[in-house]
């Protein structure tokens, strides 16, 4: 079922891509020669005025050939013989009926669920913040210089820059229907470990080491299992959290038993301070219900938001927050829906048709903007060109833009079979 859900949703997301190049190729007196879903041999395929229309085998892909889209013609009907505002808007077309795709379905999302205002719903008492003014209601609009629009919106940027201990953070809530300003710095959190990494949260097996941490200045290794601290005893992750819970760690040693192949060694541990910047306040992540022209409001903010994250992922891509590991192609991109689906099941209908309708909107979203970076062989690297022609009034060299392209689409061959193992090997 999962995978039948995958091909649905690719093939409507692609579908819909396609059909902005066809209705504005079409617009422009271009004649499309194929339209097809799919890559590969046809399964289908009728032709109707001139053009083919064609069911193909892999369902990973779809095409709105132009005539004469690759060659130097510029007769009537071919690519190059509309006019180059024509050309550029049938490019366009496809990452444009991406986003409206987009916001067709956050409209009725919105309209099923609602849409999550960052409300502030706790702030703890005594606390910088608190000092700062922060009250339970605000509803966050701006956040270190950065709009906010839904609660998703602060989660993000938080998820990706991290408060530090000494950063002043700039805030402005609406409250009563006016703005306020709001600066303080963070509260910081004091602990003390031990240093290492536990391989799940069942167990005590040492997945890794922190540097500079007390256990890495032992013997302890990776794949090492903690079986006691100063003589109490433990047999489980339950055991090591309540244990800490009634002995919280110091700056004083304390004496860790571990076991490696079958036997125990012991060691002694002085655990490091470790300080940690925390903000004492909570914010809701629950649905509010949207009325009216609310509705488009909001399908409209979460359309932005879908862009937003895509655009910020690929910023953490190209300054190394992100690695090509955390890349997902067609195989992870049909796993997720899988496991989307497999989640909502215990939810009820409702849920699974919301989150199928999430995956689509938010799959769409980063289609139009993948599409749109200026890059050879995607929609965006054709538009270079063509903005180049409209400001030169002169095309760029046919052959040397044909190449560009051609190189650029080698590279993003090899770049999706990278992706596409990588996505096997989580699967596996």
């Amino acid at each position: 079922m999962k995978i039948i859900l995958a091909i649905l949703i690719f093939s409507a997301i692609i579908l819909f891509h396609e059909l902005g190049h066809f209705l504005l190729a079409k617009k422009n007196k271009i004649v499309v020669t194929e339209f097809s879903l799919g890559m590969g041999p046809r399964l289908l395929s009728t032709v109707k005025n001139g053009t083919r229309y064609s069911l193909k085998l892999f369902p990973i892909g779809g095409s709105c050939a132009m005539m004469g889209e690759d060659m130097e013609d510029e007769a009537p009907g071919t690519f190059n013989g509309a006019p180059v505002w024509g050309r550029i808007a049938t490019v366009a077309a496809g990452p444009v009926f991406n986003f409206i795709l987009a916001f067709v379905i956050t409209v009725i999302i919105v309209s099923l669920v609602g849409y999550d205002p960052a409300e502030v719903t706790q702030v703890e008492s005594g606390s910088t913040v608190a000092e700062a003014g922060l009250q339970e209601g605000d509803i966050i609009k701006e956040y270190q210089g950065y709009h906010i629009d839904l609660a998703r919106d602060l989660y993000l940027y938080m998820y990706l820059n991290s408060v530090q201990e000494d950063e002043t953070i700039h805030m402005t809530v609406e409250r009563d229907g006016k703005d306020v300003e709001l600066s303080f710095k963070p509260d910081v959190q004091v602990r003390y470990l031990l240093g290492f990494n536990r391989k799940n949260t069942d167990s005590l097996e040492v997945e890794s080491l922190i540097p500079g941490m007390g256990l890495s200045e032992t013997g302890v290794e990776p794949g090492d299992v903690i079986t006691s601290i100063n003589g109490t005893c433990l047999e489980n992750a339950e055991d090591y959290t309540n244990y800490l819970a009634d002995h919280p760690l110091t700056g004083e040693t304390v004496t860790i038993t571990y076991e490696r192949d079958g036997l125990e060694y012991t060691a002694d541990v002085t655990p490091k301070e470790y300080r940690t910047a925390v903000l004492k306040f909570s914010y809701n992540l629950a649905y509010t219900k949207a009325e009216g022209f609310g509705v488009l409001k909001y399908g409209a903010l979460e359309v932005k938001y879908l862009i937003r994250s895509t655009l910020l992922s690929l910023k953490e891509l190209l300054t190394g927050g992100l690695g090509v590991k955390d890349l997902s192609g067609p195989v992870g991109v049909v796993d997720a829906i899988g496991s989307t689906y497999e989640e909502s099941k215990s939810e009820g209908m409702l849920a699974i048709w919301v989150n199928m309708l999430y995956m689509a909107a938010l799959l769409s979203a980063n289609l139009g903007v993948m599409n749109l970076l200026p890059l050879p062989a995607l929609d965006g690297g054709r538009l270079v060109f063509l903005i180049i022609e409209a400001v030169r009034r002169k095309p760029v060299n046919r052959q040397v833009e044909g190449t560009i392209h051609f190189a650029g689409l080698m590279v993003l061959m090899v770049l999706m079979v990278v992706v596409m193992y990588n996505d096997i090997l989580k699967i596996f």
